[in-house]
């Protein structure tokens, strides 16, 4: 869910003006899942952009306080949230953690990096939001340790109907600064795309998976 719409479409519009969103319905892109989509996002790209990350890190350190007060720790995914939730605990002046996609097979084996104590409480970071089932093992990982997760915050969502219902399954409520329908209302308004590719971005996000060109 998007809190604030203004947000949301800026954003949008500075994830598109640095190339962290690239949008190319005519070559479409190929996931690691061999899903073939017309967009691509790397929102770590936003790390090079002093401007552009002060202005996430701020807007994402505000809704965390809006949301839930301040938690006890700031907690990022690895690996693509690690920058950005150390930015926000930095805002926020909070301890930070991050939680690998499992545990290490060395030393310690350790999943969750840092340090964080049984009650205390937590909101989880994150970059990206596709489906959702790696945020979602971060999630796991953390009650696993008997912390209290109050819920998670990305910078960016698909918007897939998979997504909310793995996030409810879990009974974990997520909140991003933007989203795939302000991207693509941006996109148009700024001429990023062109009324001709309009269709093939909607009829992409009906039907990611069985999507073609």
């Amino acid at each position: 869910m998007v809190l604030d719409k203004d947000v949301a479409k800026k954003i949008a519009g500075l994830l598109l003006q640095i190339n962290a969103i690239k949008l190319n319905p005519e070559n479409p892109f190929t996931w690691a899942s061999g899903w073939k989509s017309p967009i691509y996002c790397d929102n770590r790209i936003m790390l090079s952009f002093p401007e552009v990350r002060r202005f996430v890190s701020k807007e994402m350190a505000n809704q965390v306080t809006d949301l839930y007060g301040k938690p006890d720790v700031i907690a990022g995914v690895a690996t693509g949230a690690i920058g950005v939730g150390l930015l926000v605990a930095e805002v926020l002046e909070l301890p930070f953690i991050y939680i690998r996609p499992e545990p290490k097979t060395h030393g310690r084996q350790n999943q969750i990096e840092g340090q964080i104590a049984e009650g205390q409480t937590v909101v989880v970071v994150e970059d990206l939001i596709s489906t959702g089932k790696s945020s979602l093992n971060a999630v796991r990982a953390l009650k696993t340790s008997n912390v209290k997760v109050h819920g998670m915050l990305a910078i960016f969502t698909y918007g897939f109907a998979t997504a909310s219902t793995n996030f409810e399954k879990e009974g974990v409520t997520l909140h991003t600064l933007s989203d795939y329908d302000h991207l693509i209302k941006q996109a148009r308004e700024t001429d990023y795309i062109k009324e001709s590719q309009l269709q093939t971005l909607l009829q992409w996000k009906s039907n990611p998976q069985q999507w073609k060109q």
